[in-house]
């Protein structure tokens, strides 16, 4: 008998197939998650319709989208590119609250330059306070051999308490007599521009989709990028091509900081204006299952993001039109998670027995 040979799919296919993960993924979520919604007496397509509306449905739906997707676009790419590195950044939380105090503090400065470059010196604040916290972690991963993943996931307490007591009343970025710890509202040539006005929707979404596009390539077509995959996959095998392999992964972890400090930057100087107390609200750990739902690819994490962010902003008109509450969005989002990592399990299975009868086949001979 003979063995069947599996097809091998080059060029369009090897740019579509690696896509295809997370929309089966999010087919199944949804699915599963029809089964929820037909348990409270409603039509899962009539539900999914009124969601979809309130995600594509009319411009204001559109901007809705669009400036929930923002902070999950720049915050993924961050913990994309630690993972093509082999390194998983569970502190996004944490540089996106040290991201948001330095653009603030930027920010609030009546700096004696022009407006365009007040604005550039807050996202660049922002950008080089995300990845100052991602400092320590990058030293001790790289040059101490300790986790990034419990360093940086007990900066993230650190950050938002760091945050909480600089918007104090007392404190240099607090705002006297409010009722919420806040700061002052940043100068008006430090704020990102709106796209649309009337609208939350600002320019950090194109930060974002153009960071998105600009990392591929870079991981892609780079030296770096190629470096980068290298430790991820085997760093043995990079350190004996000649990669310096601490060093790559120290400077790996202080992009990713980087970018998840602009996911910050955005919601400071674009959406809100001012910084809050506590006003990620677990946007760096929603970063992390947008990532992690990508495998890691900066277009998929465009996509992923704009996913999530549909989610959320179409879950309010789901509840008003047929009563199923906005958490089933949350559910859609960890179930499509899930999948992935199921799927891609299979996957890994499927490939490792076929290597294991490949082995024994030329044992045999």
């Amino acid at each position: 008998m003979k063995e069947r040979k599996g097809i091998a799919l080059s060029g369009l296919g090897g740019l579509v197939l690696p896509y295809a993960r997370p929309f089966l993924a999010i087919a199944l979520a949804l699915l599963v998650s029809a089964g929820f919604i037909l348990a409270r007496g409603v039509n899962p397509i009539t539900a999914y319709v009124a969601m979809l509306q309130g995600a594509f449905g009319s411009v204001a739906a559109l901007t809705n989208t669009g400036f929930r997707t923002s902070p999950l676009l720049l915050g993924g790419l961050g913990v994309a590119l630690g993972y093509k590195c082999g390194l998983l950044n569970v502190g996004a939380e944490g540089q996106i609250y040290a991201g948001g105090i330095a653009a603030t503090a930027v920010g609030l400065q009546p700096l004696p330059v022009p407006s365009w470059l007040h604005l550039v010196l807050a996202v660049v604040a922002g950008f080089v306070g995300g990845a100052l916290w991602g400092l320590i972690p990058a030293y001790l991963r790289a040059y101490r051999g300790v986790s990034e993943i419990v360093v940086t996931l007990m900066l993230n307490y650190v950050g938002l308490q760091l945050a909480s007591f600089l918007v104090q009343d007392y404190a240099p970025l607090g705002a006297q007599d409010v009722f919420y710890p806040q700061s002052p509202f940043i100068l008006p040539s430090a704020r990102l521009p709106l796209l649309i006005k009337g609208t939350n929707l600002h320019s950090g979404i194109i930060l974002g989709l153009v960071l998105g596009v600009f990392l591929y390539f870079v991981l892609r077509y780079t030296n770096f990028g190629f470096r980068t995959r290298m430790v991820g996959e085997n760093p043995d095998a990079a350190r004996y091509a000649g990669v310096d392999v601490k060093r790559q992964i120290f400077i790996v972890l202080l992009i990713v900081g980087g970018l998840a400090g602009l996911a910050g930057t955005g919601e400071v100087i674009g959406l809100k204006g001012k910084l809050f107390d506590r006003f990620s609200h677990g946007l760096g750990y929603d970063a992390i299952a947008v990532a992690l739902m990508a495998n890691g690819d900066p277009l998929g994490v465009i996509l992923t993001a704009i996913f999530f962010g549909a989610l959320r902003a179409g879950a309010g008109k789901m509840q008003v039109a047929v009563g199923i509450p906005t958490p089933l969005s949350s559910v859609i989002q960890a179930l499509a998670v899930l999948f992935v990592i199921a799927i891609g399990f299979a996957e890994r299975v499927r490939v490792t027995r076929r290597e294991r009868k490949k082995s024994k086949g030329l044992n045999r001979r």
